[in-house]
């Protein structure tokens, strides 16, 4: 079964990942801007990053018949530093006519502070001015529900389409919250922490799919692209149909990062595999 991996850290992994994803049937992985590690002291350092997703990463993918899309952004864990976030947005644009750049992300928020609020806004005001898709963070402390609700309220100080708009790790406290705001919404599935295979399909039997994306993410810590791989077991296990499965691991993804035209990956159906 074709499916993509829309949020997938590959920054953090190593070439093995893109092996098993490709044998298991993914076709194409975005990679958003991660945090390194360690907080980044210079904006040269953000822009050489920027290079590294926006031209050798697709490479490795492309050795396992995967294409790369990448995302731009200060991440949410380094926003803290308002001034360097400034510096790096002068020159994030420059990368935006990159043949593989969806938009402008992951932004968000980690602990909710004004420094870090200030930088999301930052961030979301040069996503419009260059009519980017933006991807955001919520954060994964105990704090996710005011995190995210302090997300969607600074979104509503910004004319902007919420069909434009990728709202990642939402938890079954959230999900609501994000899909009645009419933004799309994202789940992480992690084998430690956050979200569950079993959890993920929860939610989709009772929110359905129409704007809701599943990816594994994969970072520096206990994570697994498989996850994924195990949340379509979880469906068949359920009874989802085939075209359904296509639906929601491929097609949905298709939809919403589609209305960026450097997508070139068009939706499926069952008998045209």
């Amino acid at each position: 079964m074709y499916t993509i991996q829309p949020h997938y850290h590959a920054i953090a992994r190593t070439a093995q990942d893109y092996e098993r994803m490709a044998m298991s049937g993914v076709v194409a992985v975005c990679e958003p801007a991660f945090w390194a590690g360690f907080d980044r002291d210079y904006p040269e350092t953000f822009l050489d990053y920027f290079k590294q997703i926006t031209e050798f990463e697709p490479t490795r993918a492309a050795d396992y018949g995967i294409k790369h899309y990448s995302w731009l952004a200060v991440n949410p864990k380094e926003a803290e530093d308002v001034g360097l976030t400034r510096a790096v947005c002068e020159k994030m644009a420059d990368y935006f006519d990159s043949p593989n750049v969806l938009g402008v992300g992951e932004i968000g928020l980690h602990k909710s502070t004004k420094n870090e609020m200030e930088s999301f806004e930052m961030q979301v005001d040069l996503a419009l001015k260059h009519d980017q898709l933006i991807l955001i963070h919520t954060p994964h402390l105990a704090d996710k529900l005011k995190g995210t609700q302090n997300i969607i309220d600074l979104l509503k100080n910004f004319d902007l389409d919420p069909g434009r708009v990728w709202i990642d790790h939402v938890e079954e406290h959230t999900v609501e919250l994000v899909l009645d705001a009419g933004y799309w919404a994202g789940m992480t599935l992690y084998p430690l922490t956050k979200m569950t295979a079993p959890r993920a399909v929860d939610i989709l039997e009772k929110y359905g799919w129409e704007r809701m994306l599943v990816n594994s993410s994969a970072d520096w810590g206990p994570s697994d692209p498989f996850t994924l791989q195990e949340c379509i077991l979880e469906c068949r296990l359920r009874g989802f149909a085939e075209q359904e499965l296509i639906d929601i691991f491929h097609n949905t993804s298709c939809r919403f990062l589609g209305q960026n035209p450097k997508w070139n990956i068009k939706p499926i159906k069952v008998s045209e595999q």
